[in-house]
Parts: structure tokens; sequence; C-alpha cells
């Protein structure tokens, strides 16, 4: 039995499925891996709820903010392949109550707040998260190798009136910071990276 479809109930489904292709179009490939437009405003509106400002959808800061999720992207592949341990529900709930106190003078505003940015907590979450996972890794990764001398720390809590602990931890963060930009120059020649133009216009 032949099925037929008339030409107005086509069009009405070829228009459905051009508006869901530009709803969630592809913003960036990294290697395997996707950035979708819904991402990238979504990442956009989390930052600016965390920072009390208006979401920026400039091209400008559409870039900026996918580059730094391309960074995500590669060390999410590295976290995958090497194993390292992610954060659980127990350590974000903490971080999160912390946001809203800080942020909120109760349950209704950070709700308010929520819904004026397009948001929902479950997105906070997931970057509150990753927040932690970023931190973690650069510890284990990166600053539990970073040798510093006595020599070193001294020179540098005298030139900036900083305690020993202080210099000490501030010599270990900049090397490993050092190491990190680095670790991605290098994962960003090993991955073919794409970005779709016409979400950055």
């Amino acid at each position: 039995m032949r099925i037929r479809f008339s030409i107005p109930l086509l069009l009405g489904l070829a228009a459905f499925a051009g508006r869901a292709e530009i709803i969630d179009r592809i913003a960036v490939s990294v290697g395997n891996r996707v950035i979708t437009e819904s991402d990238l405003n979504r990442q956009i509106r989390v930052v600016a709820l965390q920072n009390g400002v208006k979401p920026d959808f400039s091209p400008a800061n559409r870039r900026a903010t996918a580059d730094k999720m391309i960074e995500q992207k590669l060390i999410e592949r590295e976290l995958e392949n090497s194993r390292y341990p992610l954060p659980s529900a127990a350590e974000l709930a903490p971080i999160l109550d912390d946001f809203k106190k800080t942020h909120y003078p109760d349950d209704a505003a950070y709700r308010k707040a929520l819904a004026d940015y397009g948001i929902t907590e479950r997105d906070l979450l997931e970057v509150l998260a990753w927040e932690r996972t970023l931190l973690r890794f650069i510890e284990l990764r990166f600053e539990s190798s970073v040798l510093v001398t006595d020599q070193e720390v001294a020179a540098l809590a005298r030139q900036n009136r900083l305690s020993t602990a202080d210099a000490e931890r501030s010599l270990i963060s900049s090397r490993a910071d050092q190491q990190v930009e680095q670790w991605l120059k290098d994962a960003r020649r090993r991955t073919t990276i794409i970005m779709h133009q016409e979400v950055f216009q």
C-alpha cells in the first residue's frame, strides 16, 4: 500500500525540520565531539548569572566562550582516557549552597534569577561541577609535579611581602598554569577543530 502525503503536510514537515536544525545547530566540532549553539548560549547565560551581569551574546563573547568550551572538550577527553575522579553530588551541594547564600537573600530570589536568565539549576550545577573538575585536573595532572626551591620561595616572599606558604603556592600555581597552557596548545594541534562561522555572526 502506497501512503500519500499532502503537499501542505510535506511543507510543514520541512519547515519544522528547518527550525529544529536552526535551534540546535552545531557551533563547534572538536574531534568527534560537538558544541551546539544551545550549549553555547546556555554557557553564556550561566556564566552571566554567576557574575551577576546581563548575558552577552555578541560575536566576540560567543567566540571567547566557545574557545573556553573547546578547552573543556579537550580536557574531558583526557579525563575519560585517564579516569580522573569526578566530583560527587555531595561535593557540589555545599558549593551550590554557598553560591546561593552569597548572591541571593532567599531561595525565592535565587529561583527568580534562574528563570530570568533562562536556565535551570541543573545547568548551573553542570558548570559548577566542571569548575570543580577543572581545578582537580590541574592539581593532579600539573601542580603535583611542580618543584620549587626554598631559594625561589624565599625570593618571591621577600619581593611581594608574602608568607612562605603563600609564596610557594603562588609559584606552583604559576608554573602549573604555564604547563596547562602548553598542554592545551599541544592538544589543539592534535585535534581537528571546526568553528561553524554562521553561529558567530
